[in-house]
């Protein structure tokens, strides 16, 4: 299950048709930024589904410039979206650590394993460096989960964490973006 959002403006002169543009400070135009979120996690496991329930946030906004994906966790193939971007955040369930949310900054790392089973944000970077030439600026945010059940729903103080998540990610786009958001 993968869901996906984006829209892009007109380019300009010599730009790669599609590029997004924002006004500049000193009323040009200049490129804006590619933001990529990733959420990831099995909603059918209570508060594992946290990553996802994020990205259908961010869809309701509908605000251009921006990629939202779901799924139930990361792969070699998100290699080529990241690097298609500038800023990407991957989005989890944490089971521990600091609540509402952490957010940590991510960096490639060629060594960090990978399965077929477990991929982990570095591993995505350093295979986007390695194969399409470009880690972008990454962050991971951690929203604290409490229940990993078989259940498909969110826990009350998951939902509250959300909340919480959901609004500082807003906030950081619309810092981004600045006057470029409807």
């Amino acid at each position: 299950m993968s869901t996906a959002h984006s829209i892009t403006q007109g380019a300009q002169a010599g730009e790669v048709p599609g590029t997004p543009h924002t006004p500049a400070q000193d009323g040009g135009v200049f490129p804006a930024p590619r933001i990529l979120i990733l959420g990831y996690g099995n909603p059918g496991r209570q508060d594992d589904g946290l990553g996802p329930a994020l990205v259908a946030g961010i869809e309701q906004l509908a605000w251009p410039h921006l990629t939202a994906h779901e799924n139930y966790q990361l792969t070699i193939e998100d290699a080529l979206d990241v690097a298609l971007h500038d800023i990407v955040w991957f989005v989890d369930a944490a089971r521990t650590g600091c609540a509402p949310y952490e957010i940590h900054t991510v960096v490639p790392d060629a060594r960090a394993e990978f399965t077929s089973h477990l991929v982990r944000p570095e591993a995505i970077l350093a295979l986007a460096r390695q194969y399409f030439g470009k880690a972008p600026e990454a962050h991971l945010l951690g929203i604290r989960g409490y229940g990993f059940e078989f259940v498909e729903a969110l826990t009350p103080g998951a939902l509250t964490n959300l909340e919480a998540a959901l609004a500082m990610l807003t906030g950081q786009l619309r810092a981004t973006y600045g006057q470029a958001l409807p």
